[in-house]
C-alpha cells in the first residue's frame, strides 16, 4: 500500500487546494497564456523551436516532473490484491479499455465530425478527435486516489486497480491509439507515438519505481516526504505546461472560444456515460459498494498529464489535439465531484441491489 493510500475504514482525507479549484487553476493558466503569447510572442516561438525528433525538449522536462512523482505512489506488487476483487476488476477492465476509448471515439466521431463541425475550424477536426482519443486511452493514475477516498473506496482495490491499468497501458496504449485513429481516418506518426509511449510512460515508470524502492529502503517517513516535496513540483510543472500551451492557442481561442465549450460536451458525456456503466455492472456482478465506486471513479477520470505530454509530441503545441486535452483537464474535479457525489447518495439503492444479486 502507498502511502498515500488511506487505511481502510479512516475517514476520508480532504481534497488539497491545488486538487479542489484544479479548475479555476487551468482557467487561470487559460488567461496568463494567451496574455503570454499576444505580448511576448518572440520567446514563446522561442521555446516551440527547441525541439528533437518532434519532442519539445522544455515541455519533456515539465512532463517528467509532473509524471514522475505520481508514478511513485504506485505499488505494482499490489497486483496480487487483484485476486480478491476479480468481478471489480473485471469490470474496471472492460469499460476502461473496452469501451471508454471506443465510445470516445464515436462520440467524437459524432459530435466533432457532424454535429458541432459547422462551429469549428475545418482544417482542426481530426486534430479535435484525436485529442478526445488520446485522453480517453489513458485511465486515471494519481486523482483516483483522491476520488476514491472522497467515496470511501477500498483502498486496496485502488490501489490494485491502478497498479493493472497502469501495467496494461505500457503495452496497450500505442496500439489502441494507433487503431482508433486508424478508424477515425486520421493518419497515424508510429513512430512519434512509440517514441512518445517510451518517452511519457516506460521511461518514467522505470525511474519512478527506482525512486520509489529507494525512498521505502529509508522508511515510510522518509517516502511520505519526499511525496509531499515532488507533489509541489509536480504541480507547478503542470501549470507552467498548461501556460505554455495556451501561449500557442492563443490566437485560435481568441478567434472562436465557443471551441472549449463545444469539446466539453462529448468529454462529459463519456465521463457520466462509463462511471454509470461501471457502476451498474459492479452492482450486477455483486460486488461491495466500496469496491464499485473507486471502480466506476477510475473508468470516468483521465491520465490528462500523459494525454497532454502525447497530444503536443504527435500533433505540436498548436494543435486541436493538444487543446481538446486540455479541455479534459478543465472539466475534471466539477465533474468528478458530481459523480462522486452520485455513488455516494445511491450508497443504499446500490446495496438493495447487490444484496439480491448475491441471493440469487
Amino acid at each position: 500500500m502507498t502511502a498515500s493510500t488511506p487505511a481502510a475504514g479512516s475517514a476520508p482525507a480532504p481534497m488539497s487546494l491545488f486538487e479542489r479549484y484544479l479548475t479555476v487553476w487551468v482557467a487561470l493558466c487559460i488567461v496568463a497564456g494567451i496574455a503570454l503569447g499576444q505580448w511576448l510572442p518572440a520567446p514563446v516561438q522561442f521555446i516551440g523551436r527547441l525541439e528533437v525528433a518532434r519532442v519539445n525538449l522544455p515541455v519533456g522536462a515539465l512532463i517528467w516532473v509532473m509524471i514522475i512523482p505520481m508514478l511513485a505512489k504506485v505499488d505494482f506488487g499490489a497486483l496480487g490484491e487483484i485476486r480478491q476483487h476479480v468481478r471489480g476488476i473485471g469490470v474496471t477492465l472492460f469499460v476502461n479499455w473496452l469501451v471508454k476509448p471506443f465510445s470516445m471515439a464515436l462520440l467524437g466521431w459524432l459530435f466533432i465530425r457532424h454535429l458541432f463541425a459547422p462551429w469549428l475550424p475545418a482544417g482542426e477536426l481530426d486534430s479535435y478527435i484525436a485529442g478526445l482519443i488520446l485522453l480517453a486511452a489513458a485511465p486515471c493514475t494519481a486523482m483516483v486516489f483522491v476520488w476514491s477516498r472522497l467515496s470511501n473506496g477500498d483502498p486496496l482495490f485502488t490501489l490494485s486497480q491502478v497498479a493493472v491499468n497502469d501495467t496494461i497501458m505500457v503495452f496497450a496504449f500505442a496500439p489502441l491509439v494507433g487503431l482508433l485513429l486508424g478508424i477515425s481516418a486520421i493518419t497515424v506518426p508510429w513512430e512519434t507515438l512509440l517514441t512518445s509511449v517510451v518517452l511519457y510512460i516506460v521511461i518514467p515508470v522505470v525511474l519512478a519505481q527506482l525512486w520509489r524502492r529507494a525512498l521505502l529502503a529509508n522508511g515510510e517517513a522518509a517516502f511520505d516526504a519526499a511525496m509531499a516535496s515532488a507533489g509541489h513540483w509536480s504541480i507547478v510543472a503542470l501549470l507552467a505546461t498548461l501556460v505554455l500551451l495556451f501561449a500557442f492557442q492563443g490566437e485560435a481561442i481568441l478567434a472562436q472560444p465557443l471551441v472549449i465549450a463545444l469539446l466539453a460536451v462529448p468529454i462529459l458525456i463519456q465521463v457520466l456515460f462509463n462511471s454509470s456503466l461501471a457502476y451498474y455492472l459492479n452492482r450486477l456482478v455483486g460486488e461491495k459498494h466500496s469496491v464499485a465506486c473507486p471502480s466506476a471513479l477510475i473508468g470516468a477520470s483521465n491520465f490528462f498529464e500523459l494525454a497532454v505530454a502525447a497530444a503536443i509530441s504527435l500533433f505540436g503545441f498548436e494543435s486541436g489535439a493538444a487543446l481538446a486535452t486540455v479541455v479534459g483537464v478543465l472539466i475534471e474535479v466539477p465533474v468528478m465531484l458530481l459523480v462522486v457525489r452520485a455513488v455516494n447518495r445511491s450508497k443504499a439503492w446500490y446495496e438493495r441491489g447487490v444484496g439480491r444479486t448475491v441471493g440469487a
